[in-house]
């Protein structure tokens, strides 16, 4: 069995990968690696508070990398990052040769992965590569899982959806040419509860804040239990 390290953001593509990777009997994943934007002590893009992250892994019974950047991090800052993460890897857990992402069809991010991981002696994985987004939504949701829309790019779709159940009704809300899993960067979510969580990750829905001009966020307050 290969050990995998999973890069991770708490959404729900990478979270049913998890999943899909722990069905698999070639692969053992063993870690998460998530980016953090160190100014905000938030996960990047998503604008979920760290604390969240670090919530989810522990109901997940993994351990996470965190690679840090600056706010608004440029490509050489991002892959500055990256690199030291790796080093992380190397030396905490030797057996792993393989990276996996939750990406679904989007050939120039597949790309760049590959080109990035190409001298690095790991390999790049796609568990959910090519699956029909429209039916992974469907899985994801019909599975157990429970997730919110913590990003909302306004120029694709409502910013009513800030704040959202990503439900069968989120779903079927969604005008075309959204699309379902939001592979396109439409919306991001934050997955809260699921079959592979040992517990609910607990928070409530915060504050909603446009950045940008175009990104609704939608802030997650963890609630102590």
């Amino acid at each position: 069995m290969q050990e995998v390290i999973l890069a991770w953001s708490g959404g729900k593509d990478c979270t049913f990968a998890l999943q899909t990777l722990q069905n698999d009997p070639e692969f053992e994943p063993v870690g998460l690696l998530t980016t953090v934007t160190s100014d905000y002590d938030r996960i990047s893009m998503h604008g979920v508070r760290t604390s969240l992250i670090r919530t989810q892994a522990k109901s997940l019974g993994l351990p996470l990398i965190e690679a840090l950047i600056p706010a608004k991090s440029d490509n050489e800052s991002y892959e500055r990052a990256m690199a030291i993460a790796l080093d992380e890897i190397r030396v905490s857990f030797p057996r792993v040769k393989h990276l996996a992402f939750g990406d679904l069809f989007l050939e120039d991010v597949r790309a760049y992965r590959q080109k990035q991981l190409s001298d690095t002696g790991f390999t790049p994985l796609f568990p959910l590569w090519g699956l029909n987004t429209r039916t992974l939504a469907e899985r994801f949701i019909a599975d157990g899982f429970e997730a919110v829309a913590v990003c909302i790019d306004t120029k694709q779709i409502d910013g009513s959806f800030a704040g959202r159940n990503f439900d069968r009704q989120f779903v079927s809300d969604l005008i075309a040419p959204a699309d379902p899993c939001g592979e396109n960067g439409e919306f991001h979510t934050f997955v809260t509860d699921g079959p592979i969580f040992s517990e609910p990750v607990a928070c409530s829905i915060g504050e909603r804040v446009l950045r940008d001009a175009r990104f609704l966020y939608c802030d997650l307050v963890p609630v102590t239990l």
